[in-house]
């Protein structure tokens, strides 16, 4: 059996959606149910926040760190696999093409932006150093797919596209990062959920995609005016490694952000 913890999210609600489709046991318990008499089977930790870390500080490190020990010390599970983020390399510089698993992370306290990374990271050690077996440690890259309530950038410009027929970008055309797929993601998720390992995994799609190719599909999908601010800055993320992902769950991300375009925009439609 699977538990979905954090099951009303944007991943939670997919992942409970494609275990249904498999046909597959699972249980997405709601929030403050008594769960410490059970056995979890293979927990799935969804429980996160995304853009509201900047104005919800407390209940950030709340979702990251003290929720998931309560759940490391007094839970009965086979395996555990935490929802990290590739938001966590923001700072890492590296001479490689790709940033993977084992790239020391960067963190300055000084910066409010990594709170969201460095709870992150706490979340990540304190699941692996907490002495229960099989931990897997997820770092999620940009996950796209008709999100349609959240502040992401993608869900942003397609809103801002059909309310308003207009999308102003604080980046430049050539900024870039990684998207990955829902679909990709509950698949992906699944499969290493059940297996007996403990380590860490960037799952991502592999390649960036910068702003101007995602902007020259949506102008030909709707009717949008799209402009750059005179202060746009340029954000290019280091590429991410999926290898380790791939060898282990045969991860075969083939639907790119530019392919899903017109399926996000049809659900924001509706």
């Amino acid at each position: 059996m699977i538990t979905v913890l954090g099951a009303s999210g944007f991943v939670g609600s997919n992942l409970v959606a494609a275990l249904k489709d498999k046909n597959m046991a699972f249980n997405a318990p709601r929030r403050g149910e008594d769960l410490s008499k059970i056995n979890l089977g293979h927990i799935i930790y969804c429980i996160g926040m995304t853009a509201d870390f900047r104005t919800k500080p407390f209940e950030t490190v709340d979702a990251h760190v003290c929720v998931l020990k309560s759940v490391l010390e007094h839970y009965t599970f086979e395996s555990l696999t935490y929802l990290s983020s590739t938001r966590v390399y923001i700072k890492t510089k590296t001479s490689n093409k790709y940033l993977n698993e084992d790239d020391n992370i960067v963190i300055n306290s000084g910066d409010a932006f990594d709170l969201f990374a460095a709870s992150k990271i706490t979340g990540e050690l304190l699941a692996l150093n907490s002495g229960r077996e099989n931990i897997k440690i997820v770092r999620l890259s940009n996950v796209f797919g008709a999100d349609l309530l959240s502040q992401n950038f993608l869900t942003s410009i397609v809103r801002d596209a059909l309310i308003h027929k207009k999308v102003e970008l604080f980046t430049t055309p050539d900024s870039s990062k990684d998207y990955i797929s829902i679909i990709d993601v509950c698949n992906t998720l699944i499969k290493l959920s059940k297996k007996s390992k403990t380590g860490v995994y960037n799952l991502a799609f592999g390649t960036n995609t910068s702003n101007e190719s995602i902007l020259n599909e949506l102008q030909k999908l709707t009717e949008v005016d799209v402009c750059y601010s005179t202060n746009a800055q340029k954000i290019i993320f280091q590429e991410i490694s999926n290898a380790k992902i791939i060898m282990e769950t045969g991860l075969k991300p083939e639907k790119n952000v530019i392919a899903a375009l017109p399926e996000i925009i049809k659900a924001f439609k509706k």
